[in-house]
């Protein structure tokens, strides 16, 4: 038995630590004995006599004769935990003002993301809540992307992107098929307890590192996002029966004979959805909005179901899209091809001259597209009207061949977009917001090589579909959302921004000379629409533009409406897209369900589904947005000896981001690298500030810089400060 007053506290710490390994289990003093590794009479004693005062003390309950568990502490906590690049931790704990610090040797193996368990400490440090991970309770992942070092005996992988403050160890006989060099994916299989790495074997080896489809499939790889489809997929929907059968036919409204076409930008191959158009003899207008009746072919529980629902979006990387469904499905039968007919799931508005819905029809129908127009063809039919037949040149036309649209297409694009700006200014007024921020396209040589960068402008020929297609969503919720007996559904909900973002953009914006009004909802979204507007074609567009958009709650899928404040709609859902969208088909199964007169679904299925779409959702849109950057820097190579022109769009106390006017590519300039004086970072004034010269580089600034290096593995650029505009005269 432990004599020393040192011996006794430590055996008491010894089953303390136990406890706190194994939280949830009881232990009874047999059990604790085994555990410790003690079998004689005295020790056996003092760990009864210790349980009885750990209990006493409140620190154990007994939960039935002789057994103990660790009881409920106010200092124990579950949470999220995030890691810095520096490697220092914070917990955010649902309910808990302000998160918990934790210093990087107490994270004790935890990984950014993972659901933790921490311990917090009584006392605060520098007003700083701080505490521990105490057990690790769910890992974020188990598969990690990175470089893989081989040497004679083992292998490690070093893993970017992911904030990891630890390399992976790789047994020789794990490493695959991978080279010293390669970039790999690789599967995290356990992690000893005295050990400072954790295990792992490679899994995948996707290839050299900074070669392009080593990159993108690496971007790929680190979101868990897969590239193909398997074997058994494939040889389903090979095997569909694609044909347009009279029997179906018979059960659906037939509406082939109605003028009917798509717009659509003009690298598309899916079409989701299609527009027929038709005047009636009361003078009303007959519009149809027609999309791929996907649900028709994927049904539930079939293969193709499974791995949609998996994937639950496409991904529109830089290069190439990853689809949701298999090529035969997404280009072929189901995408509404020009003069080839098809199954459709329609929303048909009886529309006035004044674009009021006079009646609203939903159904299958089955429609016949006469023609396929890109963005840019409807739009030179927008900018130059006519009551006749109208040649679209060739510098516009698809076929990059002149041809002519005859009277009836174009009176109805016409139409069609006169109504249109009348929803649109009726949204507008109702206190929708119109982000219409600037997309940064890439020219492509057949090598993926970017040749040059262009910005894809929303013109009346975007709007004309956007809005439209917003009509059928709105309509199509507000028919289930409106009925008597609450029916279960999924909704695309937008919440109201949180008031702390909206303070924070007001601060910023205010440095450049703008103020929102925010008295209420509706003036709150009237003065950033002013906002928006006022910034458009000025140097800080973009930054202003991204930091509103931030400042916005994100749209998610769910089954609990609460409406769509970005839009202004009490009810709104996604119905236009199911090609490369999963809500989408369960939408279309819902309404034809609920159509046929079925009792409402079961509220908790439909709601893990939708956090799982709302999920990967954001797992696409980071992998987007990271393809851009790589290629982005992918430009920047070519052009390291250029002069750029920039506004910086972000301060930091390590540097500055700044953004390039011509081209929207971001870079950072590092305050090491600022050789002229030794700069502090100014947080309140979002700037950096000389200490000798009182220079001041701040949010906003107009400056040039150049590429000191660009790093395709990292998807970085580091730039260098050529100076203020106002001070330097640069030849580009």
């Amino acid at each position: 038995m432990p004599k020393r007053k040192k011996d006794v506290e430590g055996f008491t710490q010894n089953i303390l630590e136990l406890f706190r390994k194994n939280r949830s289990q009881g232990f009874n003093y047999k059990q604790i004995s085994v555990k410790l590794g003690v079998n004689d009479t005295s020790s056996r004693n003092h760990i009864i006599k210790t349980l009885k005062k750990l209990q006493n003390k409140g620190t154990l309950q007994e939960i039935e004769r002789g057994k103990y568990i660790l009881a409920p502490s106010r200092n124990y906590h579950t949470g999220i935990l995030d890691i810095t690049s520096r490697g220092k931790g914070y917990v955010m704990v649902d309910g808990m003002e302000g998160d918990i610090f934790i210093k990087n040797k107490l994270l004790n193996k935890g990984l950014k993301g993972d659901v933790v368990e921490v311990y917090v400490f009584k006392r605060r440090r520098n007003g700083k809540i701080e505490g521990e991970i105490t057990k690790i309770l769910e890992r974020k992942r188990q598969e990690f992307v990175g470089t893989i070092t081989v040497s004679e005996r083992f292998a490690f992988v070093e893993c970017t992107g992911y904030n990891m403050y630890t390399d992976i160890f790789i047994p020789k006989s794990k490493i695959n098929t991978a080279k010293n060099g390669d970039k790999v994916l690789v599967k995290m299989e356990g992690w000893e307890e005295h050990s400072d790495s954790p295990i792992g074997s490679v899994i995948k080896v996707l290839g050299r590192p900074g070669e392009h489809d080593t990159e993108i499939h690496a971007i790929l790889a680190q979101y868990g996002l897969p590239y193909e489809f398997p074997a058994k997929v494939e040889a389903y929907a090979n095997g569909i029966d694609t044909s347009i059968r009279d029997s179906e036919i018979k059960r659906r409204r037939d509406i082939r004979e109605i003028l009917t076409f798509t717009i659509d930008p003009k690298d598309a191959k899916d079409f989701d959805d299609a527009l027929s158009f038709r005047k009636l003899k009361n003078g009303n207008y007959e519009i149809g909005i027609h999309i791929a009746d996907v649900s028709h072919y994927v049904r539930p529980g079939n293969v193709l179901d499974d791995e949609a629902y998996e994937r639950a979006t496409s991904v529109y990387l830089v290069d190439r899209v990853v689809p949701m469904l298999p090529e035969i499905l997404s280009n072929n039968v189901c995408s509404l091809r020009p003069q080839e007919e098809k199954y459709t799931f329609s929303a048909v508005f009886e529309i006035n001259n004044n674009a009021e819905v006079v009646h609203t029809w939903f159904g299958r129908t089955v429609i016949y597209s006469d023609a396929r127009f890109a963005y840019e063809e409807a739009q030179y039919i927008i900018e130059n009207p006519t009551k006749g037949t109208l040649e679209i040149p060739p510098e516009i036309s698809l076929t990059s061949k002149k041809y002519t649209v005859k009277q009836p297409v174009v009176e109805a694009v016409l139409e069609l977009n006169r109504l249109a700006k009348i929803l649109r200014k009726r949204r507008m007024h109702n206190g929708a917001i119109s982000f219409d921020k600037i997309e940064v396209k890439f020219k492509l040589d057949k090598n993926n090589v970017p040749e040059g960068v262009y910005f894809k402008e929303s013109k009346d020929a975007n709007k004309l579909i956007e809005e439209f297609m917003l009509l059928a969503n709105k309509s199509v919720a507000e028919f289930i959302g409106k009925q008597s007996k609450k029916k279960i559904f999924v909704y695309r909900v937008h919440d109201e921004p949180d008031d702390e973002k909206i303070a924070a953009l007001e601060n910023i914006i205010k440095r450049f000379g703008y103020k929102l009004d925010t008295h209420n909802r509706k003036s709150t979204s009237q003065s950033l629409n002013k906002l928006l507007k006022d910034v458009s074609g000025r140097k800080e567009q973009n930054l202003i533009d991204t930091l509103a958009i931030r400042s916005m709650s994100k749209a998610v899928y769910t089954t609990n409406n609460i409406g769509h404040y970005g839009l202004a709609f009490d009810y709104y859902t996604h119905f236009t897209s199911p090609i490369r969208r999963y809500p989408d088909i369960m939408v279309h199964r819902l309404l034809q369900y609920y159509l046929d007169g079925g009792k409402s679904v079961k509220e908790a299925d439909y709601e893990d589904r939708s956090q799982h779409s709302s999920d990967m959702e954001q797992l696409a849109s980071k992998a987007e947005r990271d393809s851009i950057k790589y290629m982005q820097v992918k430009y920047m190579m070519d052009h390291q000896d250029q002069d750029f022109l920039g506004v910086i769009s972000g301060v930091t106390e390590w540097g500055l981001y700044v953004e390039i006017v011509s081209n929207k590519c971001e870079g950072m300039v590092r305050l090491a690298d600022l050789k002229d004086d030794h700069y502090t970072f100014n947080k309140e004034e979002f700037a950096v500030i000389g200490d000798r010269s009182k220079n001041m580089y701040q949010l906003g600034d107009e400056v040039y810089v150049k590429v000191k290096n660009a790093d395709l593995i990292r998807k970085h650029l580091d730039f260098t400060m050529l100076g203020h505009r106002k001070e330097i005269q640069v030849v580009s």
